[in-house]
């Protein structure tokens, strides 16, 4: 095993396991300093084993210390996804003498010749999450019947004085209340002829979120959907805007709302008790898909999340959208290298920009004069690249991968990536290129498309180009690392 085969596609601003198999992010939380990331975490380099719960440190979410496993399986079993949070009034009367740290997951068993067995278990920290302690009248939640019943999101809602537990349950979100985190009462079920069903249900997540510009807030529920054969995208997550009162989710729309546009983003879910004082409501995800996830051609380690994000919501008319940025402590970790405007490209003039660095971050104004389509792309290599196409006409955004490295361990890899938007004037792009990843923001948010990528360099060269008419970048920032 080499040095070099353990380096390659490793990420520099993304938490990526020292070694073996990760997914779904858990118990994300912040207490005394600290962001906790847990993570579905196998000891091999496949899905195929006991899952456990890893657990890494940070204080800024982009620099992270890999601590020793947090939780192992048991007589109850494997330990699958969930959440921890900070019990500040001893609710649960684990802490006594100051408050602490406590994980609310799924047990999954699977005895051989009988139907696996799901229950939620709960664990507790006294040393702000150096080590747990399993409830000894573990599982605290049990269903009789739903096979499918995991991934817990536990929250306190404020306006009824309570715990409430999101947990999933095989095409529904069940809700249940609780006074002390180890009695659970049912509350309600959502789900039903809404959204997407094109695969089974996971990971959700609910918390309120301020309308930008409104002293006015709405509940989100983020819920993942697993991966179906028949899919070209395999899995993803959606998302649904409502109200909630502590008993009952009510949606205020029925289409379809997905929170990334691009195929690497799943199971993501939310940190809990962000000071009140920082106020922003931080997701991330699990940066891949489960079409290709045991296929990715890392060696030794396998899988990463995404780049930490601030949620807020955008109302327009009677319609809301979530809009997610990278954090502000990304901003420390890139000095400004060349500033750009009203750089007029057309197509026997194309803008390029040499580049050598192990990521990089563009922000740009693009203004369209008349051409049909352009281009903005990475050149890897001298015969790698990754393409963002915009295509004016058909009023679509494109992320070709095809041709960026390492992509034959998958057909469903090299599909394109497309979103559907208004791009026939102004559009706004920001995106950050790690060693194999690109995680594209547009319109200040509005749009995510989030990808990973295997170049053998990601980036040589930047490149801008048009088709049939002529641009025009307004504003062009490129970042490159800090000193």
């Amino acid at each position: 095993m080499s040095t070099h085969n353990l380096l390659t596609y490793r990420p520099n601003l993304h938490f990526a396991p020292k070694e073996n198999w990760m997914n779904d992010p858990n118990g994300m939380v912040y207490f005394k300093g600290e962001y906790h990331l847990f993570f579905q975490h196998n000891p091999n380099d496949s899905i195929h084993g006991p899952m456990h719960w890893g657990h890494a440190v940070s204080k800024d979410m982009i620099s992270w210390e890999q601590l020793d496993i947090a939780l192992y399986p048991d007589d109850l079993g494997t330990i699958f996804s969930g959440s921890a949070v900070v019990d500040w009034h001893n609710t649960s009367g684990f802490f006594p003498n100051e408050p602490g740290l406590v994980a609310i997951f799924t047990h999954h068993l699977h005895e051989e010749g009988k139907t696996p067995v799901q229950r939620q278990s709960l664990a507790f920290s006294s040393d702000q999450g150096r080590s747990w302690i399993k409830y000894e009248q573990n599982p605290v939640l049990v269903h009789e019947t739903k096979v499918d019943f995991r991934d817990p999101k536990v929250m306190w809602h404020n306006d009824t004085n309570k715990w409430v537990m999101a947990v999933a349950t095989g095409q529904t979100i069940s809700f249940y209340s609780s006074l002390n985190l180890r009695e659970w009462k049912f509350e309600s079920e959502f789900g039903e002829r809404m959204g997407s069903h094109d695969g089974v249900w996971e990971c959700p997540d609910l918390f309120e979120l301020p309308i930008i510009g409104k002293n006015e807030s709405k509940w989100v529920l983020l819920v993942s959907i697993g991966d179906n054969p028949k899919l070209e995208s395999g899995s993803r997550t959606q998302y649904f805007v409502g109200s909630f009162d502590g008993h009952r989710f009510t949606p205020h729309h029925k289409d379809i709302k997905w929170l990334d546009e691009g195929k690497d983003n799943y199971a993501g879910v939310s940190f809990s008790d962000i000071p009140e004082m920082d106020g922003r409501r931080i997701y991330l995800g699990w940066m891949s898909n489960w079409r290709y996830a045991n296929k990715v051609p890392t060696y030794g380690w396998r899988s990463q999340m995404t780049l930490p994000r601030e949620l807020q919501l955008q109302q327009k008319q009677d319609s809301y959208a979530v809009i997610q940025t990278p954090v502000k402590e990304l901003d420390s970790y890139f000095s400004k290298s060349d500033s750009l405007g009203n750089v007029v490209v057309s197509d026997d003039s194309p803008f390029q920009l040499e580049l050598n660095t192990p990521y990089f971050m563009f922000d740009f104004v693009m203004e369209n004069v008349d051409a049909a389509s352009y281009n903005i792309t990475l050149h890897h290599t001298s015969d790698q690249i990754t393409t963002l196409h915009i295509d004016t006409k058909k009023k679509l955004l494109l992320l070709d991968r095809s041709q960026s490295g390492k992509v034959d361990f998958s057909s469903n890899f090299t599909h394109v990536q497309t979103i559907e938007l208004d791009c026939t004037a102004t559009l706004k792009l920001c995106a950050v290129a790690d060693s194999s990843s690109i995680e594209v923001f547009v319109n200040d948010g509005e749009y995510a498309l989030t990808s990973l990528i295997y170049p053998d360099k990601i980036c040589s060269k930047l490149s801008v180009s048009s088709e049939q008419g002529t641009i025009n970048i307004v504003k062009g920032i490129i970042s490159v690392p800090s000193e």
